[in-house]
């Protein structure tokens, strides 16, 4: 899993304290681990701290409000997406308005989202099939 800075974990726990009103809506529904997702909130990530990370599939979900038009916001946000995903994390984006306009239709995509994830993430089996190992180099498969 990917860890935050001190700096940025102390900076985490001040954003728990003061989340936006869409921050806390989504998070009474994420806490409720919707479609079998756990979800952490304001976690830190290298000098970032995500809205909301789901550790399973490695997904940050991130709340943009009205300041994420701003161009130089966008040219962070997208230096942070690409940040996380030379680190294998996907970022989503939802508008703030939306969370608070339709907070079920924007829970049931995220559902979608993970679900859709967690079927393409490369997972290695940690152990063999229950027939056995693999046969050898040479054996005889039948």
């Amino acid at each position: 899993m990917i860890r935050g800075q001190k700096d940025t974990l102390k900076f985490a726990r001040t954003l728990r304290a003061e989340m936006t009103p869409p921050e806390v809506a989504l998070w009474q529904a994420l806490s409720k681990r919707p479609g079998g997702h756990k979800f952490r909130r304001q976690h830190p990530a290298g000098i970032y701290v995500l809205d909301f990370f789901c550790t399973k599939i490695r997904l940050a979900i991130e709340v943009d409000g009205i300041a994420h038009n701003n161009p130089a916001v966008i040219a962070k946000d997208t230096a942070r997406s690409r940040f996380l995903l030379e680190h294998g994390i996907a970022t989503t984006r939802i508008r703030a308005k939306l969370v608070l306009e339709d907070i079920v239709a924007v829970i049931t995509r995220l559902v979608e989202i993970c679900d859709e994830r967690l079927k393409t993430m490369d997972r290695s089996p940690l152990h063999h099939a229950l027939h056995g190992p693999p046969p050898l180099e040479g054996e005889d498969v039948s």
